[in-house]
């Protein structure tokens, strides 16, 4: 008969050995008790909030960060217009080598400069008349992107959790990116890369919210910003790589490999978040979970230490004469029913409604900068394997000072900060003329601009995952990603403005977005809620 923690109130220290699995600590003389804590609090005070386990579940799962960039920003070097020059490599025949662009010149007077396979432009002839397909092409992915935030944001917090949406979506992203290389024509190519956009919509979100729910409090905001370094780096080997395979079918596969590397090789090692497991009801998997934290990072979790929900947490439990605490502990182990929520529970709601209407907007604006000032690369007159790389690396110093500042300040004032930064020098744009020397003087405040808007595009990603409960976080996070989506779609249309237009409509999202962001809560040092009824309590 195995002897229980009973036996230890009648003060017989002899049988101390008949319990070799309970710790002493955990061996009451007198009222058994049981200490519940959500897992904030468990991090905190037993497990420890950044340790070893966490940095390296934070670097595996944020690789997937990379492969995102991969699928996104293939399309500049997939769908550039390359160089062109005169067939007899001189003026005449209706030939102009110093014409700004081929649709000036005669049909057969010109020809692509080395590889006609080496883009989607040059092999399907999508300039002049048929230029609008690049962009459309460019549309459609980011609407697929679009769709899919809204698919795998609810997956990830229902059946499939954010390990299992992860898993699902690097598997399309390398069938559909492998199978856009072999596109017979442009219809084909377009298709696949809309249901490339689809998976890749769920990438970002699933791989962020997976790697910052099992940091501490105090360093979730920094890890968070750090993810983005990963994205900037994925756009650095990117160019590396469409350097060395210089045509677009070659281009595709060399990009959609890595994300089959990603699934043997990583997500083995890449456990399911607690916070998943808890509001599914699945109480054992997240201890186990906890324990590992705490083990990896040398500290000990005691028996009676008992994992739930944030509306549960703080109290202790005591337990009768008859009942002891291994009953008790094995009782509170067993699974429970799931806690369920979808976005209708975040509209039901007068305050996540709110918060989830004011994301939407910021992000929708935020990523019409964001992504409008991005979208000169391609026009500039350079090395653009060079010019991709001094882009994606221009905008860590903002991943830095942002990361510097976020504790400090606090996620509000950060926020209204930066995008107001970024909307006074699109403003100071929109004046300057595109001439002389105030070429220069636009270019700068462009720079500056798209400096300001890549810090509170990361940003908002924290804030807004720390907004929302656990149990409807992917779900609140996947509709602002959709909302930055459509930012995305429109972008593009912006540009094509011309004259000062495109840096007034920059100033004017920037300056509007600060406005709306002055009605958002501040999150610093508040903690991550699990269920509605723990944000509303």
């Amino acid at each position: 008969m195995p002897t229980t923690l009973s036996s230890y109130s009648n003060g017989d220290e002899a049988q101390d050995h008949r319990t070799p699995l309970l710790p002493p600590s955990l061996k009451p003389a007198g009222n058994q008790e049981l200490e519940k804590l959500c897992i904030d609090e468990m991090l905190q005070k037993y497990c420890g909030e950044f340790g070893r386990w966490q940095l390296r579940h934070f670097i595996l799962t944020t690789l997937a960060w990379a492969l995102e960039a991969f699928h996104t920003m293939v399309m500049i070097f997939s769908d550039r217009e390359p160089e062109w020059r005169c067939r007899n490599g001189e003026a005449g025949f209706g030939c102009d080598p110093y014409a700004k662009s081929v649709c000036q010149l005669e049909p057969g007077s010109w020809k692509w400069v080395g590889d006609k396979a080496a883009t989607t432009v040059a092999e399907w002839g999508l300039v002049c008349g048929d230029k609008f397909k690049v962009g459309l092409v460019q549309a459609l992915f980011f609407g697929g992107c679009m769709i899919g935030a809204g698919i795998f944001g609810h997956l990830s917090d229902s059946s499939l959790g954010r390990k299992g949406s992860l898993i699902v979506v690097c598997i399309l992203n390398t069938i559909f990116g492998t199978l856009t290389s072999f596109s017979p024509n442009y219809w084909t190519y377009v298709f696949f890369r809309l249901l490339t956009g689809i998976s890749t919509g769920g990438v970002g979100l699933c791989a962020f919210v997976l790697a910052t729910e099992p940091v501490g409090l105090k360093m979730r905001g920094v890890a968070g910003m750090c993810t983005f370094y990963f994205f900037s780096g994925g756009i650095v080997i990117l160019s590396g790589i469409a350097y060395i395979f210089q045509t677009w079918r070659n281009l595709y596969i060399a990009t959609s490999l890595p994300s089959l590397l990603f699934i043997l090789l990583v997500l083995p090692f890449i456990s399911e978040s607690p916070r998943w497991y808890l509001i599914r009801g699945r109480i054992k998997e997240a201890m186990n979970v906890m324990s590992t934290i705490a083990t990896s990072n040398g500290n000990h979790l005691p028996q009676g230490v008992l994992l739930t929900l944030d509306e549960e947490s703080s109290s202790v439990s005591p337990l009768s004469s008859s009942t002891n605490l291994d009953q008790a502990y094995m009782d509170h182990m067993e699974n429970k029913d799931a806690v369920t929520g979808s976005l209708l529970d975040v509209i039901r709601s007068p305050l996540t409604r709110t918060r989830l209407f004011l994301a939407v907007v910021i992000n929708f604006l935020c990523s019409v900068v964001y992504y409008g000032l991005s979208l000169n690369v391609v026009n500039m007159e350079t090395n653009i394997y060079l010019n991709v790389i001094l882009n994606a690396v221009a905008e860590c110093p903002a991943f830095m000072i942002t990361a510097l500042l976020l504790d400090r300040l606090g996620r509000k004032p950060l926020t209204i900060g930066t995008l107001w930064f970024s909307g006074f020098f699109c403003f100071i744009g929109a004046l300057v003329s595109n001439v002389g020397v105030w070429k220069g003087v636009k270019m700068v405040c462009g720079i500056l601009g798209i400096f300001g808007m890549a810090g509170t595009y990361n940003l908002l990603f924290i804030y807004t995952t720390e907004l929302f409960p656990t149990v409807v976080r992917n779900a609140a996070l996947g509709c602002a990603t959709q909302a930055a989506q459509m930012g995305a779609i429109l972008a593009p249309m912006t540009v094509v403005l011309g004259g000062w237009l495109p840096f007034g409509v920059f100033a004017f999202c920037g300056i509007v977005g600060g406005i709306f962001a002055f009605y958002l809560p501040e999150t610093l040092n508040q903690p991550l809620y699990d269920t509605m009824a723990g944000l509303e309590g």
